[in-house]
Protein backbone atom coordinates (compact mmCIF):
# COMPACT_ATOMS: atom_id res chain seq x y z
CA UNK A 1 0.00 0.00 0.00
CA UNK A 2 1.24 3.48 -0.82
CA UNK A 3 2.12 5.52 2.24
CA UNK A 4 2.01 9.04 0.79
CA UNK A 5 0.87 11.28 -2.04
CA UNK A 6 2.78 14.27 -3.39
CA UNK A 7 2.16 16.86 -6.06
CA UNK A 8 3.57 20.17 -7.17
CA UNK A 9 1.35 23.07 -8.18
CA UNK A 10 2.03 26.63 -9.16
CA UNK A 11 0.43 29.34 -7.04
CA UNK A 12 0.44 33.10 -7.11
CA UNK A 13 1.87 34.78 -4.02
CA UNK A 14 -0.19 37.98 -3.87
CA UNK A 15 2.03 40.61 -2.25
CA UNK A 16 -0.32 43.48 -3.16
CA UNK A 17 -2.92 44.29 -5.81
CA UNK A 18 -0.10 45.34 -8.13
CA UNK A 19 2.54 42.73 -7.26
CA UNK A 20 2.44 38.93 -7.31
CA UNK A 21 4.93 36.11 -7.81
CA UNK A 22 4.27 32.71 -9.36
CA UNK A 23 5.82 30.12 -7.05
CA UNK A 24 6.03 26.32 -6.88
CA UNK A 25 4.24 24.71 -3.95
CA UNK A 26 4.71 21.09 -2.92
CA UNK A 27 1.63 19.29 -1.61
CA UNK A 28 2.16 16.30 0.66
CA UNK A 29 -0.14 13.83 2.35
CA UNK A 30 0.99 10.85 4.44
CA UNK A 31 -0.90 7.92 5.93
CA UNK A 32 1.04 8.35 9.20
CA UNK A 33 -0.72 11.74 9.66
CA UNK A 34 -4.05 11.05 7.96
CA UNK A 35 -5.88 14.24 8.94
CA UNK A 36 -3.29 16.69 7.60
CA UNK A 37 -1.95 17.99 4.34
CA UNK A 38 1.32 19.88 4.08
CA UNK A 39 2.09 22.69 1.68
CA UNK A 40 5.69 23.76 1.22
CA UNK A 41 5.96 27.21 -0.32
CA UNK A 42 9.14 28.08 -2.21
CA UNK A 43 9.23 31.86 -1.91
CA UNK A 44 11.79 33.84 -3.93
CA UNK A 45 14.92 34.55 -1.89
CA UNK A 46 13.71 32.72 1.25
CA UNK A 47 13.99 29.23 2.66
CA UNK A 48 10.98 27.01 1.92
CA UNK A 49 8.12 27.38 4.40
CA UNK A 50 5.88 24.42 5.25
CA UNK A 51 2.36 24.72 6.61
CA UNK A 52 0.31 21.77 7.87
CA UNK A 53 -3.46 21.95 8.23
CA UNK A 54 -6.53 19.77 7.97
CA UNK A 55 -7.16 17.92 4.74
CA UNK A 56 -10.87 18.49 5.27
CA UNK A 57 -10.24 22.25 5.46
CA UNK A 58 -8.64 22.20 2.02
CA UNK A 59 -11.46 20.05 0.66
CA UNK A 60 -14.18 22.33 2.06
CA UNK A 61 -12.34 25.48 0.98
CA UNK A 62 -12.55 24.50 -2.68
CA UNK A 63 -16.33 24.84 -2.55
CA UNK A 64 -16.86 27.68 -0.08
CA UNK A 65 -15.22 29.89 2.51
CA UNK A 66 -13.86 28.04 5.52
CA UNK A 67 -11.20 28.12 8.17
CA UNK A 68 -10.78 29.67 11.56
CA UNK A 69 -7.48 30.70 13.00
CA UNK A 70 -4.33 30.75 10.92
CA UNK A 71 -5.63 29.21 7.66
CA UNK A 72 -8.53 30.47 5.55
CA UNK A 73 -9.46 29.00 2.17
CA UNK A 74 -12.20 30.17 -0.17
CA UNK A 75 -13.08 30.31 -3.85
CA UNK A 76 -12.15 33.62 -5.47
CA UNK A 77 -15.60 33.64 -7.10
CA UNK A 78 -18.36 31.66 -5.35
CA UNK A 79 -20.27 31.26 -8.62
CA UNK A 80 -17.32 29.78 -10.52
CA UNK A 81 -15.17 27.35 -8.56
CA UNK A 82 -12.10 27.87 -10.74
CA UNK A 83 -9.59 29.45 -8.34
CA UNK A 84 -9.16 29.65 -4.58
CA UNK A 85 -7.48 32.02 -2.17
CA UNK A 86 -5.40 30.55 0.62
CA UNK A 87 -4.67 32.99 3.44
CA UNK A 88 -2.04 32.04 6.02
CA UNK A 89 -1.67 34.18 9.11
CA UNK A 90 0.60 34.22 12.15
CA UNK A 91 0.72 36.90 14.86
CA UNK A 92 -0.82 39.59 12.69
CA UNK A 93 1.41 38.81 9.70
CA UNK A 94 -0.30 37.23 6.71
CA UNK A 95 0.32 35.87 3.25
CA UNK A 96 -2.23 35.44 0.48
CA UNK A 97 -1.95 32.90 -2.32
CA UNK A 98 -4.21 32.08 -5.24
CA UNK A 99 -4.31 28.72 -6.95
CA UNK A 100 -6.28 26.91 -9.58
CA UNK A 101 -8.85 24.58 -8.05
CA UNK A 102 -8.24 21.74 -10.54
CA UNK A 103 -4.77 20.59 -9.37
CA UNK A 104 -5.80 20.90 -5.71
CA UNK A 105 -8.90 18.79 -6.38
CA UNK A 106 -6.79 16.22 -8.25
CA UNK A 107 -4.38 16.03 -5.29
CA UNK A 108 -7.27 15.59 -2.84
CA UNK A 109 -8.73 12.86 -5.05
CA UNK A 110 -5.42 10.99 -4.83
CA UNK A 111 -5.38 11.36 -1.03
CA UNK A 112 -8.96 10.09 -0.89
CA UNK A 113 -7.98 6.96 -2.81
CA UNK A 114 -5.22 6.37 -0.24
CA UNK A 115 -7.36 7.13 2.84
CA UNK A 116 -11.02 7.97 2.17
CA UNK A 117 -12.14 11.21 3.80
CA UNK A 118 -13.91 10.36 7.04
CA UNK A 119 -12.10 7.03 7.48
CA UNK A 120 -8.86 8.39 8.93
CA UNK A 121 -9.83 7.17 12.39
CA UNK A 122 -9.61 3.54 11.34
CA UNK A 123 -5.88 3.71 10.62
CA UNK A 124 -3.77 1.68 13.04
CA UNK A 125 -6.39 1.91 15.76
CA UNK A 126 -5.95 5.67 15.99
CA UNK A 127 -9.35 6.27 17.55
CA UNK A 128 -9.09 3.26 19.83
CA UNK A 129 -5.91 4.65 21.36
CA UNK A 130 -7.59 8.00 22.04
CA UNK A 131 -10.65 6.32 23.52
CA UNK A 132 -8.49 4.13 25.77
CA UNK A 133 -6.54 7.16 27.00
CA UNK A 134 -9.76 9.06 27.74
CA UNK A 135 -11.23 6.08 29.61
CA UNK A 136 -8.05 5.81 31.69
CA UNK A 137 -8.10 9.54 32.53
CA UNK A 138 -11.77 9.44 33.49
CA UNK A 139 -11.24 6.36 35.67
CA UNK A 140 -8.32 8.06 37.45
CA UNK A 141 -10.44 11.16 38.10
CA UNK A 142 -13.29 9.07 39.53
CA UNK A 143 -10.91 7.15 41.80
CA UNK A 144 -9.31 10.39 43.01
CA UNK A 145 -12.64 12.08 43.74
Amino acid sequence: MRESVQAQVMMNFLVSEELSFRIPVELQYAVRDPYAVRMTFHLPGDDPVTWAFGRELLFDGLAGPCGEGDVHIEPTDPDELVDVHIRLQVAGEGALFSASTAPLAAFLDRTDRLVPLGQECGLAGLCGDVEEALDRILAEEQNAG
